[in-house]
């Protein structure tokens, strides 16, 4: 081989197969041992460019990786990690012993955000506790019981530490803390439930909008830890909750009592401003998603200045909507016994109003099939209905085929909640019963009210309620007899003065908990919040007369 077949040889990474002069063919794959002597051996020689050869595939380890998790962990972060392997078994596999990748509380890989609540019954007056009080309960001492929730045991050591605190038989929680009240449990917060009250720790509510979970101090992490190729391989399969408090399936609806807009609540909005009586109750309102009024009064282009010591029929100024609208009112409830009041036509006009004003309504409308619809919501994912009717009457009050007014408890509301429930809607029901002026519900109340509950009502409301009255759960229902006035001028004894704003707090398609506000009326038209020793006793004394 000459000279010149030499110089050729480096050649061979641009052409396929160079031949010498000679005729020699020089093969274009070398052996191994001869690259670094060509690469020696012609040093002078421009080197050609050529793209970057590729990193080759991430070589995935032909056995699976084996998953577990650690003792007390939340059961949908175990179930979707456990349909992961199930779907992939030739990359995932869970086991119960060691593993490659383990679910844990403890520092790793981050995977999701649990949040804890401290729950008490329905029935407790305080609305929360501060830290030292959880941590005597939690150990044991101090004058709450605390309960732990089967399978909870572990998420409470983590957050309170070392406890000595008596354990619910599964299945059983709500009884039991119930049964030795006062008492406190820790839960995650989606399993909350309406005869349970969230309780505010160290002032701060998980059930608030502005609630920020880092921020809470029972909040926990779920981590991942293990081989890092592992780690990694499950996070990128992960496809399970990264929490369970979402705030985009959350949907809060407040429910209220009666408004008229007449008399001397009317008189003082002449005096003092026609919001003023807003003023307290408006941020409850306007801080819900979904906030009801159930105004029993029509709106009237001649509606006079108002008496205060006026008779009982009624209409209210145009300019007194703007209060309707200063409060945030997504929906009207028309159950009322005075919307034909003021005639028909008024009434005909007040629902053009609403309608303008983009609120829906319920209970009441142009005609009898009109009243008769539902108001239907779609909020977070969440679908929710409102359905009521007046039992009370007077007649010239109802709707007919022909004529607006409220809707009258024919026998139909009860087959429209099933319909409703059937298609997935939280159906929110309302009556117009007959007023008792008294905190207990009478016996054919009761019966009434659950007939509701039974057909699958969410919660049942007592649009009639000028006097407040108590609550009931009934088959899975929220019941509350009686809310109070609203914005009305009854101030003649403490029962019609005190008034309730419950917002119902929903969460992924079911009632989660029920918080309650609570006001006392002054100058016949204004609700303040009441003081700590007002709104103690007015609890104890609903609590009493619902049988708790």
């Amino acid at each position: 081989m000459n000279s010149k077949c030499w110089r050729l040889l480096y050649l061979i990474l641009l052409w396929p197969l160079v031949a010498c002069s000679d005729g020699t063919a020089v093969p274009t794959i070398w052996p191994t041992a001869i690259v670094p002597v060509l690469a020696t051996a012609v040093p002078s020689f421009p080197v050609p460019l050529s793209e970057p050869t590729p990193l080759p595939p991430t070589v995935v380890s032909s056995q699976p990786v084996f998953i577990t998790a650690a003792p007390g962990l939340p059961p949908e972060i175990i179930t979707a990690a456990q349909q992961i392997a199930a779907q992939n078994p030739a990359q995932f596999q869970w086991v119960d012993g060691a593993a490659d990748v383990t679910l844990t509380w403890e520092a790793g890989r981050p995977l999701a955000q649990w949040v804890y609540v401290i729950a008490a019954p329905f029935a407790t007056a305080p609305d929360g506790v501060d830290r030292l009080d959880l941590t005597a309960a939690w150990q044991g001492a101090g004058e709450w019981t605390f309960v732990a929730a089967e399978g909870e045991q572990a998420a409470a050591a983590v957050l309170l530490g070392e406890g000595n605190a008596a354990t619910a038989p599964d299945g059983q929680l709500v009884e039991t803390l119930w049964g030795v009240r006062p008492s406190l449990t820790l839960l995650p917060f989606d399993q909350l439930t309406p005869e349970l009250k969230a309780m505010r720790l160290d002032g701060v509510s998980p059930l608030s909008p502005d609630f920020v979970p880092e921020s809470w101090p029972l909040t926990l992490a779920v981590n991942v830890v293990g081989e890092d190729t592992a780690v990694a391989q499950f996070l990128t399969a992960w496809n399970g909750p990264v929490t369970n408090r979402d705030p985009a399936k959350m949907t809060r609806v407040a429910m209220t009592g009666v408004t008229a807009l007449v008399r001397a609540t009317a008189y003082n909005m002449e005096q003092f401003g026609i919001l003023w009586p807003g003023e307290e109750v408006g941020p409850v309102l306007r801080g819900a998603d979904i906030a009801h009024i159930s105004n029993e009064v029509s709106f009237a282009p001649d509606c006079p200045y108002p008496n205060p010591i006026g008779g009982t029929t009624f209409c209210s100024r145009d300019s007194y909507f703007a209060l309707i609208e200063d409060v945030g009112a997504d929906v009207i409830e028309l159950t009322g016994n005075h919307l034909n009041d003021w005639g028909g036509e008024n009434a005909l006009r007040s629902l053009e109003m609403y309608e303008a004003a983009g609120m829906a309504t319920f209970g009441g409308g142009r005609n009898l099939a009109e009243a008769a619809k539902p108001a239907l919501f779609e909020h977070n994912g969440n679908k929710i209905a409102f359905v009521g009717c007046n039992s009370f009457g007077p007649a010239f009050a109802w709707a007919t085929e022909a004529g607006p007014g409220s809707r009258p408890c024919d026998g139909t509301m009860i087959p429209q909640i099933i319909q409703l429930r059937d298609e997935g809607y939280l159906v929110i029901a309302t009556l117009q019963y007959e007023e008792y002026y008294q905190y207990p519900p009478l016996p054919q109340q009761e019966l009434d009210f659950k007939a509701l509950a039974a057909a699958g009502a969410t919660a049942v409301s007592g649009s009639q309620g000028h006097h407040a009255q108590g609550f009931a759960f009934a088959d899975g229902a929220f019941i509350h007899y009686g809310p109070g006035n609203l914005f009305f001028d009854q101030m003649d004894m403490l029962g019609t003065r005190q008034t309730f704003v419950d917002t119902y707090v929903i969460y992924d398609g079911r009632l989660l908990s029920v918080e309650l506000w609570t006001g006392l009326i002054e100058n016949y038209a204004r609700p303040r919040v009441m003081t700590a020793v007002e709104r103690e006793q007015a609890l104890k004394t609903l609590f009493e007369a619902s049988g708790w």
